[in-house]
C-alpha cells in the first residue's frame, strides 16, 4: 500500500516530538495512527525514538493487525489496532512511559482520584487502571481494548500508559497533562487538594 509522503512525514516528526517531551525513551512505548478504515501506521518493534525515521514505519490491517509492508510492528499491536476497531473517534494511539506516570502505575493501592487540575477532567476524563499482563500479551491487549471503550487514559500496572485522541495535538496534551497530574500527586502528598465534583461540573460545555 502506497502512503503518501506527508501522512509519513507527520508521524515521523510526532514520534520526535513525543521523545522530545521525555514521553518515551529509547526504544519504550509506541504510536500508531489510522490511516484509513482498513490501514494504520504503527511504529516497529525495537525502534529507538529519538532517531526515529520513515524506515522504522509498519503499515497494517485494522482488522487483525498484520503487516502490509515488509517491516514488524510493535509488540503491541494487539492494542493499537483493538482500539482503532472500536473507537471510531480515535485516529492516534500512544503507548508512553514517562517517570511520573509510569510511577502511578506501579504504586500500590493506586491513586483514587487524578483531578488535581482542570486539564485532567477537562482534557482526559475518567482514568481506568488494568492488571499487570505480559507486554504484547493477548490478555494485555484484550483488558486494554475494553477500558478504551469508555475510557482515554488507561495505566498498565507496572507497564505505562495508554492514551487516545482525533489528533496527534490532542494525543499530546493527554499524555502530558497527565504525567503533570501525576507529579503534582508524588510531590503533594497528603496535602493535596483534589478538585470537587462541582467544581468539574462547571467546567463542562
Amino acid at each position: 500500500m502506497k502512503i503518501p509522503e506527508d501522512i509519513l512525514e507527520d508521524f515521523v516528526k510526532a514520534v520526535h516530538k513525543i521523545a522530545k517531551l521525555k514521553l518515551i525513551l529509547c526504544s519504550s512505548g509506541n504510536l500508531s495512527q489510522r490511516i484509513d478504515d482498513k490501514f494504520m501506521l504503527i511504529t516497529s518493534t525495537g525502534a529507538w525514538m529519538e532517531r526515529f525515521t520513515k524506515e522504522n514505519i509498519a503499515v497494517c490491517k485494522i482488522e487483525d493487525g498484520s503487516p502490509v509492508n515488509n517491516v514488524k510492528p510493535s509488540v503491541e499491536i494487539g492494542f493499537h489496532a483493538g482500539i482503532l476497531r472500536e473507537r471510531k473517534d480515535v485516529n492516534m494511539v500512544l503507548h508512553f512511559q514517562s517517570p511520573y506516570a509510569t510511577a502511578a502505575s506501579c504504586i500500590d493501592p493506586p491513586f483514587e482520584d487524578y483531578n488535581v487540575i482542570p486539564e485532567v477532567p477537562y482534557y482526559i476524563g475518567p482514568i481506568k487502571r488494568v492488571p499487570f499482563y505480559p507486554p504484547g500479551s493477548k490478555e494485555l491487549a484484550e483488558k486494554v481494548v475494553d477500558a478504551a471503550k469508555s475510557h482515554n487514559m488507561i495505566l498498565m500496572q507496572n507497564h505505562g500508559l495508554v492514551t487516545m485522541a482525533d489528533s496527534f495535538d490532542l494525543l499530546i496534551k493527554r499524555a502530558v497533562f497527565f504525567e503533570f497530574a501525576c507529579k503534582i500527586l508524588f510531590i503533594g502528598g497528603k496535602r493535596i487538594r483534589l478538585l470537587s465534583k462541582e467544581e468539574i461540573k462547571k467546567m463542562e460545555v
